[in-house]
């Protein structure tokens, strides 16, 4: 009886300390929980910090710092909250524009504006070259960074040219692809010199291939460097013209087919609604957005995940700290006919197919070329290149 009573006692005393333990848990919890936000407002300072030591960020005063660090934890949390998220195609990402109210960035960066534009209407070619082009003429696959024809991101900085960026690099591309060489090409140029667009206060790509047919191409990055903001157009800089097209055309509006089957054949340039990109990372961005165009990029390619998803490879002109090294992977061939973010709305009017000049030979017809110049040096006897 004395070892039984023992146990039992010895049993009362263990259940008293697991309650005890419990309760002094319990009560550690309550303290901790109650000192959370205290931590984690320092915390979230600590990673401010450390973010603006990688972006180079600096305030002028002390209530901005307070201003943006509370702006910076709410896009941080929401950032967070999101990547924790499961089933998701796509991450976010605290990257430069985690600063920023999603006004500030639209306001800032997002500088697509539709300009009614008759006069342009006079250099559209009236069909699409592309419409019947089936097999192996589009692939089921396509990245035009592994021909040659894209050249690096390049970064708008906080000048809302986007339209220029994104008709440079369409132009960049047909050129290559007809001609053989890779040129960057400026933005800058049109920025100062197309006065049919706003500068960094936003444009119309339309307006702007308009410009380089009438102006007869574009000069080079080189000899016309961007500078990011809008400045008075370098008359003599801009004489260096290169890439010259004489036309461009539409691709069949809501209709994600015929975007791929242009796509195949070069890169084109599209208008989006871009306002949920602020703070993309990485995957295939499958919304939601709208169709509030309001940002110029260019399709560069399209392909299919390993799960199955099929996609646009997008170049942006946010730099290479932004997204996939500056790409995003946008979904393709949805339900809406407008496609993902408005990338196939009707009203844009902003898929453009690019064709350049016919060739002038001056050379013997000795040797047929690819790209339908008949000589043997090409530098030498193709004034204009075919498309």
């Amino acid at each position: 009886m004395a070892p039984s009573r023992c146990c039992g006692q010895c049993m009362r005393m263990w259940v008293a300390l697991v309650v005890l333990c419990a309760v002094a848990s319990h009560a550690a919890s309550r303290s901790i929980s109650r000192l959370d936000p205290v931590l984690e407002e320092k915390f979230m300072a600590e990673r401010h910090e450390g973010w603006m030591a990688r972006h180079g960020r600096i305030y002028k005063d002390e209530a901005e710092k307070r201003h943006r660090l509370a702006i910076f934890k709410r896009n941080v949390e929401y950032i967070d909250s999101f990547n924790k998220a499961q089933g998701l195609q796509y991450r976010l990402d605290i990257n430069k524009f985690a600063d920023l109210t999603e006004e500030e960035f639209r306001a800032t960066f997002l500088g697509f504006r539709s300009i009614p534009n008759a006069e342009a209407r006079q250099t559209w070619a009236r069909t699409f070259r592309y419409a019947n082009i089936t097999g192996q003429d589009v692939p089921p696959e396509k990245d035009w960074r592994q021909e040659g024809a894209v050249t690096d991101v390049k970064d708008q900085k906080q000048c809302g040219c986007c339209w220029a960026f994104s008709t440079v690099a369409a132009v960049e591309g047909i050129t290559q692809i007809k001609v053989g060489k890779l040129v960057s090409l400026s933005e800058q140029e049109l920025v100062d010199c197309d006065d049919g667009d706003n500068g960094c206060e936003g444009g119309d790509i339309r307006k702007a291939f308009d410009f380089i047919v009438k102006n007869g191409g574009l000069a080079t990055e080189d000899a016309y460097p961007y500078q990011g903001v809008d400045g008075t157009c370098d008359s003599k800089a801009s004489a260096s013209r290169q890439s010259p097209i004489t036309s461009f055309e539409r691709v069949r509006q809501n209709d994600e087919q015929a975007l791929m089957r242009a796509v195949a054949q070069q890169p084109i340039s599209v208008a989006i609604d871009a306002t949920k990109l602020q703070h993309y990372r990485d995957g295939v961005f499958t919304g939601p957005c709208g169709t509030e165009l309001n940002h110029a990029v260019t399709i560069v390619g399209y392909g299919t995940t390993e799960e199955g998803t099929k996609y646009w490879m997008v170049k942006n002109s946010w730099g290479k700290s932004w997204g996939e090294a500056g790409y995003v992977k946008m979904q393709r061939e949805i339900e809406d006919k407008q496609g993902i973010c408005g990338i196939s709305y009707k009203r844009t009017h902003t898929k453009k197919v690019l064709r350049t000049r016919k060739p002038s030979c001056t050379s013997p017809a000795t040797n047929i070329r690819p790209h339908g110049c008949m000589c043997v040096v090409v530098s030498k006897c193709c004034k204009y290149v075919y498309a």
